[in-house]
């Protein structure tokens, strides 16, 4: 398992999109729910990351999992620059860092609904830590040229605070020959691989529905994008996760 810390901006915040009027809309009954989210912060030049990598796509195949994996750069030094990686991943393992009080990052990492984390491959301390559902339920669909996210009822009473919504964009399944490096030789297929986050607005505690263009998604070389409702504390570090969908493709 590699270690390694750099101070830096923990948090990138994107440029926000306009959303439709808020209305009384609960989730979508016919998307599956979202039950948890799982973060891999993974790298192409960690000998310990295969693992993790394939115990990704076990998550990505479940419809009641987000599982997400977010290449970092900081091994790039290596000898094999990441093809998936970005300072922006880099910087949200980071931040995760700072809120869940690690010493450090490290590869591979995997953070369960915003509030712990663990070895990217232990499947066994993963699932333990998912929870029945998330509080807030969320759904996420395509129609025509436009994607709209629902936000319903919190299951548990009213949640407060800076809970901000976010669209993640990612690839399902990318190939990769790793030609240097520590995995010179693998050629691997890389489950849900961030390429960009989005925020799209600020939940304020209600039902609501927002709206954005199709070729937003497809601006970003995307297939497919998920929207996650999260918890920032006062020092704008990740919280818990309170709800999450993603497209049915």
């Amino acid at each position: 398992m590699r270690s390694r810390f750099k101070s830096r901006n923990v948090l990138t915040i994107f440029t926000a999109l306009s959303f439709a009027s808020a209305a009384a809309v609960s989730a979508s009954a016919n998307a599956a729910e979202v039950r948890g989210v799982v973060e891999l912060f993974t790298s192409q030049g960690c000998s310990s990351c295969p693992p993790a990598d394939l115990a990704l796509h076990g998550y990505a195949d479940r419809p009641d999992i987000l599982a997400l994996g977010y290449h970092v750069d900081y091994w790039d030094y290596l000898g094999w620059e990441d093809t998936l990686g970005s300072a922006e991943n880099t910087a949200r393992q980071r931040a995760y860092a700072k809120a869940l009080g690690a010493r450090s990052v490290y590869t591979p990492q995997v953070v369960v609904d915003g509030k712990a984390h663990m070895v990217g491959s232990n499947v066994k301390s993963i699932d333990a830590h998912l929870t029945p559902t998330l509080p807030i339920p969320v759904a996420l669909d395509k129609s025509d040229d436009r994607l709209r996210v629902s936000i319903g009822e919190p299951a548990n009473g009213q949640l407060t605070g800076d809970v901000r919504i976010t669209l993640v964009y990612f690839n399902n399944e990318t190939a990769v020959e790793i030609q240097r490096g520590e995995n010179a030789g693998n050629k691997t297929i890389y489950a849900n691989a961030v390429i960009a986050r989005q925020i799209i607005g600020m939940w304020k505690g209600g039902p609501a529905t927002m709206e954005m263009p199709v070729s937003e998604m497809m601006k970003h070389g995307a297939d497919n994008c998920a929207v996650i409702l999260q918890r920032y504390d006062e020092k704008g570090l990740p919280r818990e996760i309170v709800g999450a969908a993603v497209l049915d493709i």
